[in-house]
């Protein structure tokens, strides 16, 4: 006797999805959004000192973009088939509908660049990502972690060698390229790809998922600490870019530039343990949140909400950064930023379903029309 499983629901207000939705991928969505106001707008420490509470926060750096990469990947995978992307010709059509997805990204982002705030947009190479990742759609998970190690290898001779390319460039040339280097943020994209196609649905993945991500994370940055401790400079450092400190050996520069822990290092290191760190958030969430019932459901409605419209909440919060007559730098102020994005989220998909901006999306990657 074989029991009915209830069809995955084909409409939200109108709108179709692929499959049931993770509502714990969208949770762990909004963390990485409301990491990323806490970096603009938090003022928070530049570093984390563990004997110094008050640091604590500093943890959004780095980690809230790369957690935003990797669901970017993992975003790719439940789209394109989850664990099973399909063939010819279907995949053509995902394919030329990622591609539309991808140029709607780099022309909002740089829009949001023209506010001129002093927020670097990750959204240009956010959209970049999108078509890397189009040739890549059928690759199975093992080989996508195994080009993610290649790139996390790569990261740091990268980023360093493209330095020479920024010697005289401004605030809005080092967001193309320097600050989010796009190999290092492929390895991250790739990760979450492989994320997608392993099964993020099931119990027993969740849990390898998180056990394995921590362990990985973990070790990064034992080894980190312990070989290439963070200078006391570091907080000079800019961020993408390899930095040794001032007065380090041949030894001490090689080390930090391959192991460094230091965040936006784009270090092995810091690929790998901030890759870790996301797949264990992500890992996470969905096994807190989905599949737990309703009053769950409900308790993790506010920051899904959030989380279900990314690109509307990330533009929304730079452009009224770009609106207020002075630049916001505090815990309050970002306490108001996340009250006000998630009041605005939960209202919005209450109401009309997607976000504004994924709704435009949305009906632009329709035009790529369905195989025949």
């Amino acid at each position: 006797m074989t029991t009915a499983r209830p069809a995955p629901p084909t409409a939200l207000r109108g709108v179709s999805v692929s499959g049931v939705r993770l509502e714990g991928v969208d949770v762990a969505r909004a963390l990485a959004l409301l990491g990323m106001m806490a970096t603009h707008v938090g003022g928070i420490a530049d570093q984390v000192d563990w004997s110094d509470p008050g640091t604590w926060a500093a943890v959004a750096h780095g980690r809230s973009s790369s957690l935003f990469a990797v669901l970017a990947g993992v975003s790719i995978g439940l789209t394109s088939g989850r664990r099973s992307p399909p063939g010819p010709p279907r995949i053509g059509r995902v394919r030329g509908r990622l591609a539309i997805r991808a140029l709607v990204v780099v022309a909002v982002g740089l829009l949001l660049m023209a506010l001129q705030t002093p927020v670097y947009v990750i959204l240009p190479t956010y959209g970049v990502l999108f078509l890397l990742a189009i040739p890549v759609l059928r690759v199975r998970a093992r080989w996508l972690l195994v080009l993610a190690a290649a790139c996390a290898v790569l990261s740091p001779v990268v980023a360093l060698g493209i330095v020479p390319l920024y010697a005289d460039a401004g605030m809005w040339e080092v967001q193309l390229g320097l600050v989010y280097p796009v190999v290092t943020f492929l390895a991250y994209v790739l990760v979450g790809l492989a994320v997608a196609r392993v099964g993020l649905e099931a119990r027993r993945t969740q849990v390898v998922l998180l056990s394995s991500g921590a362990v990985v994370a973990a070790l990064a940055y034992l080894v980190g600490n312990a070989v290439a401790p963070v200078p006391a400079d570091a907080g000079f450092a800019f961020p993408g870019v390899p930095n040794a400190g001032e007065g380090s050996t041949a030894v001490e520069a090689t080390a930090q530039l391959f192991l460094s822990p230091r965040d936006h290092s784009s270090s092995i290191v810091d690929v790998v343990g901030t890759a870790g760190v996301a797949v264990a958030v992500i890992a996470l969430c969905t096994l807190v949140f989905d599949g737990r019932g309703e009053v769950v459901r409900r308790i993790g409605y506010p920051l899904a909400a959030v989380g279900s419209m990314p690109l509307t909440v990330y533009a929304g919060h730079l452009v009224v950064l770009a609106a207020l007559p002075t630049y916001p730098d505090s815990a309050a102020a970002w306490g108001w930023f996340a009250l006000g994005s998630i009041a605005f989220a939960m209202l919005w998909r209450r109401f009309l379903g997607r976000g504004p901006l994924e709704r435009v999306t949305a009906r632009l990657t329709r035009l790529v029309p369905d195989p025949r």
